[in-house]
């Protein structure tokens, strides 16, 4: 039985010791997997595809409240190791900071629900099931991280009544946002293929370019919308044009571009895949050039309505915080996106301004403050 209270920085430290860039474990899994058994919870390795995934219980299983936590282990590569001043992975603390790979994003949210988690099944065990759920897959595609837990969840009966994603979620102040919902995303990469050509005799060739123009001047003309009760307008934005071409008295015989959309809850990736493939065919017919299209959509948008469920999570916030969270839809995509298939799911973490960076680094007075933020929300959730 791990000595109680658990510490949150310690714990946090050594998860960061732990080199697990996606795809790597690195130790982290394992190190939770002992600690959590030790402390009581039925523990399982949800491993797909070499990807190294955790689920625990305390509790039985089927309870009438299942309360969930979600994280991950995984990292962003170091980058250029020379221009970190701290080991990215020694767990260095210097004015009141930690520093190193996942400290941010998100190994002390991991470390201080995990703690949240075991003090409380010890000292004052709940009327139903605490159930976390970590994967080592978050920042890579992820369909073999929190997706195979919940197969493996689903494959044995295991179920979650609602979930906090442990995320960095405020901007700016520690209890200044949580999610309740996240955007989707789209990317198409877009093909124009032509017929090459000298530029002098522009007659006598096919240009891709022009035609490519075309499409993204017509697909960027417009806002997608103008916002929704819960999200911001949809964005689009070119991130890419490129054909190779050194040549200046060259027409080329191909181009591509590519183009990511964010959209909110007035679209589907199905409908603004459609819209972008009748767009591309417009334009060939118009130019003559033939426009292929690759769409990948790493998630639909998706929104927990504001109700018990996150006005519990925004009072604990506050409670703990003294801050009032704003109830976001704003961000990048998430785990989330996958859980709200299974039940109701809120976000609540760390402020987030140095996750992914070059001295990536968490205060660890926040580690401490988020550990008493999701013990408050397990004791008011069982009350």
């Amino acid at each position: 039985m791990p000595a109680l209270p658990l510490d949150p920085v310690d714990l946090t430290a050594r998860l960061i010791r732990c080199p697990s860039v996606t795809p790597a474990e690195g130790g982290a899994i394992a190190l939770l997997f002992d600690l959590l058994t030790e402390a009581g919870f039925t523990c399982a390795r949800a491993d797909r595809d070499g990807i190294a995934n955790l689920y625990a219980r305390w509790g039985q299983r089927g309870a009438n409240k299942a309360f969930g936590f979600n994280g991950h282990t995984d990292v962003v590569p170091v980058g250029d190791a020379a221009a970190w001043t701290h080991d990215p992975f020694g767990a260095e603390v210097k004015d009141g900071f930690m520093y190193g790979r996942g400290a941010c994003d998100m190994k002390s949210g991991v470390a201080a629900f995990v703690a949240a988690a075991v003090d409380f099944v010890q000292g004052t065990p709940p009327d139903g099931a605490v159930i976390i759920t970590i994967t080592g897959d978050e920042e890579a595609e992820g369909k073999d991280g929190t997706v195979a837990i919940l197969d493996w969840m689903a494959f044995n009966g295991e179920r979650m009544t609602h979930c906090l994603v442990g995320e960095p979620t405020c901007p700016h102040e520690m209890g200044d946002m949580m999610k309740i919902g996240r955007r989707g995303s789209l990317t198409a990469q877009i093909t124009a293929t032509g017929v090459q050509g000298h530029s002098a005799y522009p007659h006598r060739a096919r240009n891709p370019l022009t035609a490519l123009v075309k499409l993204l001047a017509r697909i960027d003309a417009e806002p997608l919308d103008r916002g929704t009760p819960h999200f911001d307008p949809s964005t689009l934005a070119i991130t890419t044009i490129d054909c190779g071409n050194p040549a200046s008295n060259v027409i080329p015989a191909r181009a591509t571009a590519a183009v990511n959309i964010r959209f909110n809850d007035m679209h589907s990736g199905g409908t603004l895949s459609a819209w972008l493939r009748s767009e591309a065919e417009a334009v060939a017919e118009a130019t003559g050039v033939e426009i292929g299209l690759k769409i990948s959509i790493s998630g639909e948008s998706f929104v927990t309505p504001p109700g018990e469920f996150s006005a519990l999570i925004a009072r604990a916030v506050e409670a703990e915080t003294g801050r009032k969270p704003v109830a976001s839809t704003s961000g990048g995509t998430s785990d989330a996106r996958f859980v709200k298939d299974h039940c109701p799911v809120v976000e609540f973490g760390l402020v987030g301004k140095t996750m992914h960076q070059v001295n990536e680094r968490v205060e660890i007075a926040h580690i401490h403050q988020l550990k008493t933020v999701y013990s408050r929300i397990l004791r008011d959730y069982f009350a």
